[in-house]
C-alpha cells in the first residue's frame, strides 16, 4: 500500500512541477491560467496522499475555486490579450533567469538553515486535520491570512476599475480622426 502512495505521489509531483513550468513558459496567458488549474489540482492530490484532507478540500475551495477564478475573471475584465506574445529578447532572459537563480538560492539557504534539524513528531500531531490547522491558522498566521485576503480584494477592485476606465478600448482609435466629425462639418476648406 505504502508503494502505491509513494508512486502516486511522485506522479501527482511530477505533474505539478510539469504544469507549473507550463504556466510561466506558455504564450498565452489564458493556457497559462488553465496550466495553474492543473498545478493546484495536482497539490491538492499530494495532500490527500499525505492525509492532510482539511487542507486539500481548503486547496481546492479556495484556490482552485476562487484564486483561478478572480484570475480569470481579472483578465476577461482588463481586455488583456490572449493571442500569443511576442518572445522577449534573449538579454531579458537572461537576466530574468538570473534573478530567478538568485531568488531561489536565497530561499533555498533560507530553508535549509531555517528548518534543519527540525523533527516533528507525527505520533503526537494531529497532521491535516480541522482544529489543528484552524488553530495555526487563526493564532499564528492570522495576520498574512488577513493581509492576503486584502490583497486579493484589491486586485478585484483593481481589476474592476481598469476595466471601467473611459476612452476607447483600442489605442488605434484615440490617434485617428473622427469620420463622423468630418462629414458633419463638411469639407475642411469651406467656411
Amino acid at each position: 500500500m505504502t508503494t502505491t502512495i509513494d508512486v502516486l505521489f511522485c506522479l501527482l509531483g511530477a505533474v505539478a512541477v510539469g504544469s507549473a513550468l507550463l504556466v510561466v513558459t506558455t504564450r498565452r496567458i489564458v493556457h497559462a491560467a488553465l496550466w495553474l488549474v492543473v498545478t493546484l489540482g495536482a497539490l491538492a492530490g499530494c495532500y490527500l496522499l499525505l492525509t492532510a484532507e482539511f487542507v486539500a478540500w481548503v486547496q481546492v475551495l479556495i484556490y482552485l475555486g476562487a484564486v483561478v477564478v478572480l484570475l480569470v475573471f481579472a483578465l476577461m475584465l482588463t481586455r488583456a490579450p490572449t493571442a500569443p506574445v511576442e518572445r522577449p529578447p534573449l538579454a531579458h532572459v537572461v537576466v530574468g533567469g538570473l534573478v530567478a537563480a538568485g531568488v531561489a538560492a536565497v530561499l533555498l539557504v533560507a530553508l535549509v538553515s531555517g528548518f534543519s534539524g527540525a523533527v516533528i513528531p507525527l505520533d503526537r500531531v494531529e497532521v491535516g486535520g480541522a482544529r489543528a490547522t484552524g488553530r495555526v491558522l487563526f493564532s499564528t498566521w492570522v495576520l498574512p491570512f488577513e493581509v492576503l485576503s486584502v490583497l486579493l480584494l484589491a486586485a478585484l477592485v483593481g481589476a474592476i476599475a481598469l476595466s471601467r476606465r473611459d476612452g476607447p478600448a483600442n489605442p488605434a482609435e484615440a490617434t485617428a480622426p473622427s469620420t463622423a466629425s468630418t462629414a458633419a462639418t463638411g469639407s475642411e476648406g469651406s467656411p
